[in-house]
């Protein structure tokens, strides 16, 4: 018997377990309950502590346990909570995970699935897998998949679910729900809107559900829907999720080429798709590649030694200003104390300029219309910020240093001042260059911004300190 298929047995006393914190985090208690169970090879007991998990928390759960434990409990996984979870796993884990699933269980998991996260599960397969999960699906599945996957990667094509309610314009509320509530089965399992469409299959409204069932049944669809925000099935996905934002939409038809019905966007897929393009721009400006809890030693490696490697190259740059000042730095041994302060203020200030105008680029809240008021502002901070750490620094520089020479508090003063208006320069100057080049100004921008606020740093101190000192 199959070990998916297998009844619990009664157990002589209740498995009691407290699976989540007060945060909604695992605690540790429960997986080392799933990490003994595992252990002791005992899926009856792992499945009784699995089922009434929801599918986020077991996805959660793979990203604690280590690969061997991940394949005992996958086996163990009924096929609709497998199916569930397998949308909610990190990238890599789920890669492992398919790898350990038979094609069998793993076509009739799919099915419990909508559309676009079957779609998205099965893309993830390797060839021949996905060729005798397909083969093993129903033929309207199997269809509904393959057009899917024919779409662009990160389109709205790919997002969407085909799974969709439509009606015609000339039917009334009593039609709408009748058909609605014969579908039965049929019926998606997450829908917000009824779509009005004309004789071509074009969508001409929208009706929220809630409204339809407050509506007297005799009230034609024509007099109750609203204009729709149709999204064509080739848009990019982070367009579709900033039409969803700004226009606070929780579900949107797509169309076809031809301005057909062809699927509808939901909200809960748009909060995925925002947190997936945050979590990327967050790891691009820290130079990092897309990491996940399943990510082994060498992919990581790999992803990093670029942009370290870039990063060398540049202190390299700018190490070879500090030896243009050789002499100046052995005629005045403190500055050799006191560079890595400029530099090291202006990185910081240049990355709060372009961490805040990478988000608004990202937001569309800074475009060409309003950059010259973005840029002017953050010179006019830079200045502020010069002018109200210079006067610190240049004080305490000057008493540190008073027997030497207290001049040199002076120079690091203005130095600070005029490095923090190269930090604003560049912070804002960079993303919407790389921006307009059409690069992605979250991978590039931080290399660059750093690179230039060591070199002028450095180029401005030594510089102001041998036209002072010497």
């Amino acid at each position: 018997m199959n070990s998916n298929t297998m009844p619990l047995p009664v157990a002589d006393e209740d498995i009691e377990h407290v699976a989540l914190d007060e945060d909604y985090v695992l605690t540790p208690a429960f997986v080392e309950k799933v990490v003994d169970a595992a252990d002791d090879g005992d899926g009856l007991k792992l499945r009784g502590l699995l089922e009434d998990l929801h599918p986020a928390d077991v996805a959660d759960l793979m990203g604690f346990l280590t690969a061997e434990h991940r394949a005992v409990v996958t086996l163990w996984l009924p096929p609709d909570l497998l199916a569930e979870t397998l949308p909610e796993l990190d990238d890599g884990i789920r890669e492992e995970v398919l790898e350990r699933v038979p094609h069998l269980t793993l076509a009739e998991a799919l099915q419990e699935l909508d559309s676009d996260d079957a779609a998205a599960v099965v893309e993830d397969l390797e060839q021949d897998q996905r060729e005798k999960v397909l083969a093993a699906m129903p033929e309207v599945d199997r269809a509904a998949i393959e057009s899917s996957l024919g779409y662009a990667e990160d389109s709205a094509g790919r997002l969407m679910q085909r799974e969709v309610m439509a009606a015609p314009q000339f039917w009334n509320v009593g039609d709408t729900i009748d058909h609605v509530r014969a579908q039965g089965e049929e019926l998606p399992e997450l829908f917000f809107d009824i779509y009005v469409v004309d004789p071509l299959n074009r969508p001409v409204g929208g009706v929220p559900v809630s409204r339809l069932l407050r509506t007297p049944r005799a009230t034609p669809l024509s007099e109750i829907m609203d204009p729709v925000n149709e999204i064509a099935v080739d848009q990019d996905q982070e367009e579709v999720a900033y039409i969803f934002e700004k226009y606070h939409l929780i579900s949107a038809p797509v169309i076809d080429s031809a301005g057909r019905l062809v699927g509808q966007v939901t909200v809960d897929d748009i909060v995925n798709i925002i947190q997936e393009e945050n979590r990327e721009d967050i790891l691009r400006l820290a130079g990092v590649a897309d990491e996940d809890r399943g990510s082994s030693v060498s992919e990581i490696v790999r992803g990093r030694v670029p942009w370290l490697a870039i990063n060398l190259a540049t202190a390299v740059l700018g190490a070879s200003v500090i030896g243009w000042f050789e002499g100046t730095i052995q005629e005045i041994v403190a500055l050799a104390i006191l560079m890595p302060i400029v530099s090291a203020i202006g990185g910081n200030a240049g990355t709060q300029a372009l961490t805040v105008t990478v988000r608004a680029l990202a937001t569309r809240e800074l475009n060409s219309s309003n950059a010259p008021r973005t840029f002017w502002r953050e010179m006019l901070v830079g200045m502020a910020n010069g002018l109200v750490l210079a006067p610190l620094i240049g004080v305490a520089t000057a008493f540190w240093f008073w027997d030497e020479d207290w001049r040199i508090g002076l120079v690091i003063a203005a130095a600070m001042v005029l490095n923090l208006l190269v930090a604003a320069t560049v912070g804002v100057l960079t993303p919407l260059t790389l921006s307009r080049l059409k690069f992605d100004p979250a991978v590039s921008s931080a290399v660059f911004v750093t690179a230039t606020t060591d070199f002028f740093g450095f180029l401005i101190f030594l510089g102001l300190a041998t036209v002072v000192l010497l």
